[in-house]
């Protein structure tokens, strides 16, 4: 009972954890958005310092356990790493750019479409089997998210561009990450070890976004490097670190609710996570204005992220027989082995015996 009572403690602190900084991430980053509206330069900010502090922590831990940092050969590094870096770029680049357009909530159902993408991908990449079920979870999601945007008042199109192209990327970021963690050799099912590898790409990849688009607006900004007082400069410097912080602890609570749980509690927590964005947005924060049509729509989209999930479950429970199954097979194999090699040893000294009589 005690332990029973520990392990759901545990789980509802990491999933309370996930939460506060996946949610608080989103609504920051939309505030940041209003008062510093450079995304790709904000977001490139960003991850330099994630770097940083994965360096630092990598160091950290060194000193304390003498045992040598992960590092990854250039062959590597270059089939492995870059294709999920620069697609993990531009998915959060894009993102956050969204953010100074639309509204959160417009940006949360918007975003849920990632499903659909990491489907798809996952068809190409031979991650998943296509099924008739998997056809509907798509259709829902998509018809769920036409009837939430139809003639919606907060509608913007280039932000809901910006986000659609964002989820599309984010298939192509997941599977290719998904394969890549799945490899465990590499050793990149550390989030410090992945965050550290995976952030020289990144920051490049957005480096000639952030020249095009803002970079010279955000070096001149008032409160950076253009500040006409001290206490903006500060300011800015804490609430871009805020943001910083914030992202790598999340990295830190995904892989913590992984490790302790299963990948399969993430899945179900982020469904829950959505509604609960929506509720903070559309009642909350920003009190947006949902017609009937609008309301039917998320109601549809959340049902087909609600059965990708029921589906998630199935299959990992009947993979989870699978591996049982197989670990039986080999044990009883082992065992019929060892049972042989004794009765083998038994009439060779049988067999001694009688020699010598």
């Amino acid at each position: 009972m005690k332990d029973l009572l520990y392990r759901t403690s545990r789980t509802g602190g990491l999933v309370a954890f996930y939460f506060t900084f996946s949610i608080s991430l989103t609504f920051y980053n939309k505030w940041l958005m209003k008062s510093m509206p450079f995304p790709i330069s904000l977001t490139m900010t960003t991850l330099l310092i994630k770097f940083f502090i994965a360096w630092l922590c990598r160091r950290i831990i060194f000193c304390f356990t003498r045992q040598q940092p992960l590092v990854i050969g250039w062959r590597t590094y270059s089939k492995g790493v870059i294709p999920p870096a620069l697609a993990s770029g531009l998915d959060i680049g894009l993102s956050n750019w969204s953010l100074l357009f639309i509204t959160v909530s417009l940006y949360t159902m918007s975003k849920s479409t990632s499903i659909v993408f990491i489907l798809i991908f996952s068809f190409i990449f031979r991650l998943e089997k296509p099924r008739l079920i998997l056809t509907a979870v798509i259709v829902l999601i998509m018809g769920g998210l036409f009837m939430f945007t139809y003639e919606s008042t907060q509608f913007d199109i280039e932000g809901f561009i910006l986000v659609i192209a964002a989820s599309v990327i984010t298939g192509i970021r997941w599977t290719s990450a998904q394969m890549l963690l799945q490899k465990q050799e590499l050793g990149l099912n550390n989030p410090i070890n992945t965050v550290y590898h995976l952030q020289p790409v990144m920051i490049l990849t957005l480096l000639p976004l952030a020249f095009l688009i803002d970079g010279r607006y955000f070096a001149t900004s008032s409160q950076l490097v253009g500040y006409t007082e001290t206490g903006s400069l500060f300011s800015g410097v804490f609430v871009i670190l805020g943001a910083a912080c914030m992202a790598f602890m999340l990295g830190v609570s995904e892989y913590w609710l992984v490790y302790h749980t299963s990948s399969l509690t993430l899945v179900i927590s982020g469904v829950f996570k959505e509604v609960l964005t929506l509720s903070i947005a559309t009642t909350i924060v920003e009190q947006d204005t949902l017609s009937s049509v609008n309301i039917a729509g998320m109601v549809i989209c959340l049902m087909g992220i609600t059965l990708h999930v029921i589906l998630k479950v199935i299959q990992m429970r009947h993979e989870e027989e699978l591996q049982q199954s197989r670990h039986i097979v080999e044990s009883t194999k082992v065992l019929l082995k060892e049972g042989k090699s004794d009765d083998s040893t038994d009439e060779e000294e049988i067999l001694y015996e009688q020699t010598q009589l």
